[in-house]
């Protein structure tokens, strides 16, 4: 192995809640603070030895244009630490992640912190356009006669409130909606859904249960006074039979989404820490995974295809390690919706529609149910956007070590039409 190989040392994440619970008092940057505390106790490292942060977020607040650097701070990480913040949809984290392991494969350091944050109970509302565009004029006039014109320019319509409605900016759709368009002509149903969504909860509760996400949570205790030590999100009771109640929010009369078998808006945070092999080896740090390889990837058409990422992401990925889809022993696959979890996953094992996307000599195949998404998913678990790519890296790298695999898989879907496919490797099973 190389001694310039990046590898998973150590990782945590804070309980995911759901929005405007106990999260809603704290900004953002709290959140992904309390993730590199979490991190920084967990693996014993001296926050001083760490080279460089990089978090991930989705939902930027202007006072904190810098999250990571907020974040790092507030953490009582030193200022020479240099931190920058990424934006990539959801597979921001994942990003994080990639220009970690460039940099440490490239001997340009060696220890450094990946991570994401997201609270949906704090998001930013701005004032509409007109009135916004208004005031930054008023700034510039200091004629009393120009400012007046300036006002009188307004109309009602211009103190409207600027509220995030999580559509697509350039097609103008909601995920939701985007991912109805991708169902249609599929032969994926509404009870596939369900049913799908169904084990995604009881994969998260047996998880619960044994103790397995416990070891990734770092408790939380907002400003008054009160902790979160697990996530609130998980239900024993949502069964297909239940599920199958609900009636679809997109697309009313022949949709196959309901708030049951989709993701929902959570809080949380999440961080990885990230070493060159010779480093953790000279540390006595005992790596997680090995990051061999990844990939970030498009879609062909936004208009029918938005969350199609993984299925474009992951045979090339594959393909380029040498592998097929029987040799990935755990499979983590982000859940933005049961649906899109169906499609992409039938469009992997359909040999026309890789050879069509991606060449003769792309892998095709099944993910078996029993290697996916075990300990649930975001369905169950709750999508901090920002977040979830480190819950997906941990949770993939921690059943590498339970399961004694090889290989782990690590994809996500994402706003614009994006991909990303990550492959871990397990040091023990080589």
């Amino acid at each position: 192995m190389s001694e310039q190989q990046p590898v998973i040392v150590a990782g945590t994440r804070t309980p995911f809640l759901d929005s405007a619970g106990l999260y809603a008092d704290m900004m953002s940057y709290e959140l992904g603070a309390e993730a590199l505390r979490g991190l920084l106790a967990r693996s014993g490292v001296p926050a001083t030895d760490i080279e460089l942060v990089i978090m991930g977020t989705v939902l930027h607040e202007v006072e904190t244009t810098n999250v990571a650097r907020e974040a790092m701070l507030a953490a009582g990480m030193s200022s020479r630490t240099p931190a920058y913040t990424v934006a990539m949809a959801g597979i921001s984290p994942n990003v994080g992640v990639m220009n970690l392991c460039d940099q440490i494969r490239l001997g340009r350091l060696k220890l450094g912190i990946a991570s994401g944050t997201e609270n949906f109970s704090d998001v930013p509302v701005r004032l509409g356009q007109g009135i916004r565009r208004a005031l930054m004029k008023l700034r510039q006039r200091k004629d009393f006669g120009d400012r007046m014109k300036v006002l009188g320019g307004l109309r009602l319509r211009d103190f409207g409130l600027d509220i995030p409605d999580g559509s697509d900016y350039t097609t103008g759709m909601t995920m939701g909606v985007s991912c109805e368009r991708m169902v249609k002509g599929t032969p994926v149903s509404r009870e596939a859904c369900d049913a799908y969504a169904a084990e995604s909860h009881a994969g998260a509760v047996r998880a619960a249960a044994a103790g397995d996400l416990a070891t990734q949570i770092t408790p939380v205790t907002n400003k008054a006074g009160d902790t979160a030590e697990a996530d609130n999100t998980p239900r024993a009771d949502a069964t297909a039979e239940r599920l199958g109640k609900l009636a679809p929010v997109f697309d009313r009369e022949n949709g196959v989404i309901t708030p049951g078998n989709a993701s929902r808006f959570t809080d949380g945070a999440g961080a990885l820490l990230l070493a060159s092999h010779e480093e953790a080896t000279r540390r006595g740090l005992k790596p997680l995974a090995i990051v061999r390889d990844y990939l970030l990837a498009g879609v062909d058409t936004l208009q029918d295809e938005m969350l199609l990422g993984p299925a474009m992401s992951i045979p090339p990925l594959l393909a380029r390690n040498g592998l097929g889809f029987a040799d990935v022993g755990v499979w983590e696959i982000h859940e933005a919706f049961a649906a899109q979890m169906l499609v992409n996953m039938a469009c992997m094992a359909d040999a026309n529609f890789v050879r069509a996307r991606h060449g003769h000599d792309m892998p095709h195949g099944e993910i078996p149910r029993d290697r996916l998404n075990t300990w649930g998913g975001s369905l169950s678990l709750g999508n901090p956007f920002a977040a979830t790519g480190c819950r997906l890296l941990l949770t993939a790298a921690q059943r590498l070590q339970r399961e004694g695999q090889r290989f782990a898989v690590v994809s996500t879907c994402a706003g614009g039409g994006l991909g990303a496919a990550l492959l871990l490797e397990n040091t023990d099973a080589m």
